[in-house]
C-alpha cells in the first residue's frame, strides 16, 4: 500500500503544478485583508460638530470663519488630548433672537456670557470635515452616542469568523476542499456587494456578518488545500508564504483606499475578487488527501497522474496502490485537550496566544485610523514593515528553534507598544519606529502560532487542537474594537499598555512550551503526557536490537563447537 507522501516523491513535491495552485490559491488571501481591516478607511471617523441651522444662516450673513463660527456654539469640554471643543454638545442659543449682532459675533464672547448659555445634544445632526473621504461613519451619523456601534460593525465580523470558520471547516471536511471553497467565494461575492448597497446601519452589520461567516472560512480551506497538495517539507514554507501575502494586501489595500474614498466603492473593489475566485472551478483541482481520506482513490489517482504529468515526472505502478493511512485512525474529543496535565497545559498557552495576537495584531492596525496624520501613508508603511517577519521565521525556526523566536517575537512586540505609549508626541520619529517594531513582532508571533499549534498536538487530535484553540482568534476580534475605541477616549494610549501586557505575558507563557524542532511529530497521549520515558524505550529498543544479533552468533558458536 502506497501513501500520498510517497507518491509525491515520485510525482514532484512542489514542482509547476502545485506552483500553479499556490499562485492562484493566495490570490484569496489579499482581498481578505480588506475585510478584516478596511474598517480603517469605511469606518473613518473624521473631525465632527453640532450642526446648527440657525448660526449657518448667520455665517452666511456675517461671512464668519468657520473656526469662529464654532467657537460660538461649541462648549470646551475635557478630552484624552487635552481642553477641546466638544464634537457631542452645543450652545442652545436661538441665533436670530439674540442681541448680538454681525460686528458682536466677530468679537470674542466672554466667558461669563458663555457660562449663561444652556446646553443641548445634537439634535439637528452634525457637520463633518470629510477631508474627501466618505465612510458609512458620516453617512449613518455613528458618532456620540451611537459610536460604538462602529465597534459593533468590527465585532460583528469575528463572530461571522467563529461561525463560520467552524462550519466551512466541517463542510470541507464532509464535502471537500474545493467544493467548500467555491461556495465560500460565491457567500463572499453576495454578501460582499449586499454590505456596499446596503440601505441601513441594520442591514449593514446583517450583511457584514454574513461576509465574514464565509470569508474566514474560505481563506482556511485554501490554506489547507495547498498545504495537503505539497510535500512535507515544503508545508511549513507555504503556510508562511501564503500568510505574507496577506501583508500584500495590506498595501494594496491602502493604495485602493487613496484612490476610492468613498466606502461603498471600496467595498465593491474588495469584493470583486471573489467574483472571480469562482473560476477556479475549473482551474484547481480537488485536494487528492481528502479524496483518499473519503476512500475516493480513483479520483486522487487521476488528479496525481495530471499532477505528475505538468511536474514532468513519471510514475510507477504504486500509484495503483494509493490508499490514505489514517482513513480508519481513531477520532479525538474536546475533552482530550485538557484531560491529561501537559495537553491541557498546551491548549491554555496557545488558546491565550491566538487571543493576544487577535488582539494586538488587529488593534495595532485599526488605532493608525484614530492617531490623525496621514492614514494612508502610516497604513502603507505598516503594512510593508510585516515582510521581514517572513523572513525571520523561515531563517530562524530550523536554526534556532520554534519556542525562542516565538516568545522572543511576542515580548518584543508588547516591549514596544508599553515603550510606544510612553513617549511624547514631540519623538514623533522615534513613537513610529517603535510601533514598527511592535507590529512586526506581532506578525512574526501572529504566522508561529499556527504551525507551533500543529506541533505540539498528538495526531488523532490534531486538527481539533488548531480549531479549538484558534477560536480565540476570533474572539480576540470580537473585543478588540470594544478594547481600542473605548480606552482610547480615556486615554489615546491606554489600548498600547493593555496590547503590551497581554504579549508580553504571551511570551513569558511560551517558554512553558517544549521545543519541538527535530522532535518527531507526537501520535499518541502518552507522547505529549511521558516524552522522557518513550525516548528511553527507544533507546533501550535500539541497544536490544544491537546486542541482538551478537547473542545470537556467539549462541551458534558454542552450538557448532
Amino acid at each position: 500500500m502506497t501513501n500520498f507522501d510517497d507518491i509525491l516523491e515520485e510525482a514532484g513535491k512542489f514542482g509547476r503544478f502545485q506552483k500553479r495552485i499556490f499562485a492562484l490559491l493566495c490570490m484569496a488571501s489579499m482581498p481578505f485583508a480588506g475585510v478584516y481591516v478596511g474598517v480603517v478607511f469605511q469606518g473613518f471617523t473624521p473631525d465632527h460638530w453640532c450642526r446648527d441651522p440657525g448660526l449657518e444662516q448667520l455665517r452666511e450673513n456675517c461671512g464668519l470663519a468657520l473656526e469662529k463660527a464654532r467657537s460660538l456654539i461649541l462648549p470646551l469640554v475635557n478630552s484624552s488630548a487635552g481642553v477641546l471643543p466638544s464634537q457631542c454638545q452645543r450652545y442652545d442659543v436661538d441665533w436670530n433672537f439674540t442681541d448680538l449682532t454681525c460686528e458682536n459675533l466677530d468679537r470674542d464672547i466672554t466667558e461669563a456670557q458663555h457660562a449663561a448659555w444652556p446646553i443641548t445634544s445634537c439634535n439637528n445632526g452634525w457637520d463633518y470635515d470629510y477631508e474627501g473621504r466618505e465612510s458609512f461613519v458620516t453617512e449613518f451619523d455613528l458618532v456620540c452616542t451611537d459610536s460604538w456601534l462602529v465597534d459593533v460593525f468590527q465585532a460583528i465580523l469575528g463572530v461571522g469568523f467563529l461561525v463560520g470558520s467552524v462550519s466551512i471547516g466541517f463542510l470541507a471536511d464532509k464535502f471537500g476542499r474545493k467544493v467548500s471553497f467555491l461556495v465560500s467565494n460565491v457567500l463572499n461575492a453576495l454578501t460582499g456587494i449586499l454590505v456596499a448597497i446596503s440601505p441601513n446601519y441594520i442591514s449593514l452589520v446583517v450583511f457584514r456578518a454574513l461576509q465574514g461567516f464565509g470569508v474566514k472560512g474560505g481563506w482556511m480551506v485554501a490554506y489547507v488545500l495547498i498545504t495537503e497538495l505539497v510535500g512535507v517539507e515544503y508545508r511549513r514554507v507555504v503556510g508562511v508564504l501564503f500568510q505574507m501575502v496577506f501583508s500584500c494586501g495590506l498595501i494594496v489595500l491602502a493604495l485602493i483606499a487613496y484612490l476610492i474614498p468613498n466606502w461603498r466603492w471600496l467595498q465593491v473593489a474588495f469584493t470583486l475578487p471573489y467574483i472571480i475566485f469562482v473560476s477556479y472551478y475549473w482551474f484547481v483541482p480537488e485536494s487528492p488527501r481528502w479524496l483518499l481520506s473519503q476512500n475516493n482513490s480513483s479520483k486522487a489517482v487521476e488528479i496525481t497522474e495530471a499532477l505528475a504529468k505538468e511536474n514532468k515526472k513519471t510514475l510507477s505502478k504504486n500509484i495503483k496502490t494509493l490508499k490514505d493511512d489514517n482513513a480508519h485512525s481513531a477520532s479525538g474529543s474536546f475533552m482530550d485537550l485538557i484531560r491529561t496535565p501537559n495537553i491541557r497545559k498546551y491548549t491554555l498557552i496557545l488558546s491565550f496566544n491566538w487571543f493576544t495576537s487577535a488582539v494586538v495584531y488587529q488593534g495595532l492596525i485599526m488605532r493608525l485610523g484614530i492617531l490623525g496624520g496621514n492614514v494612508y501613508i502610516d497604513f502603507l508603511i505598516s503594512g510593508i514593515v510585516e515582510f521581514p517577519a517572513a523572513f525571520l521565521i523561515l531563517f530562524t525556526i530550523e536554526r534556532v528553534g520554534r519556542r525562542l523566536p516565538f516568545a522572543t517575537a511576542n515580548i518584543v512586540s508588547g516591549a514596544a507598544c508599553l515603550i510606544t505609549a510612553f513617549i511624547p508626541e514631540s519623538l514623533l520619529w522615534l513613537k513610529t519606529v517603535m510601533a514598527c517594531v511592535g507590529r512586526l513582532g506581532i506578525t512574526m508571533a501572529f504566522e508561529m502560532v499556527v504551525f507551533v499549534n500543529t506541533e505540539l498536538y498528538p495526531t488523532f487530535i490534531r486538527n481539533l487542537g488548531v480549531s479549538v484553540c484558534s477560536t480565540l482568534c476570533d474572539i480576540g476580534g470580537i473585543v478588540v474594537p470594544f478594547l481600542l475605541y473605548r480606552l482610547a477616549v480615556i486615554w489615546l494610549e491606554l489600548p498600547l499598555i493593555i496590547f503590551g501586557v497581554l504579549a508580553v505575558i504571551a511570551g513569558g507563557l511560551v517558554l512553558l512550551l517544549p521545543e519541538t524542532k527535530g522532535v518527531p511529530l507526537p501520535e499518541t497521549i502518552d507522547d505529549i503526557e511521558y516524552p522522557n520515558r518513550n525516548k528511553e524505550d527507544t533507546k533501550t529498543s535500539h541497544q536490544l536490537e544491537n546486542l541482538l544479533p551478537s547473542d545470537v552468533t556467539t549462541n551458534k558458536e558454542k552450538v557448532v563447537v
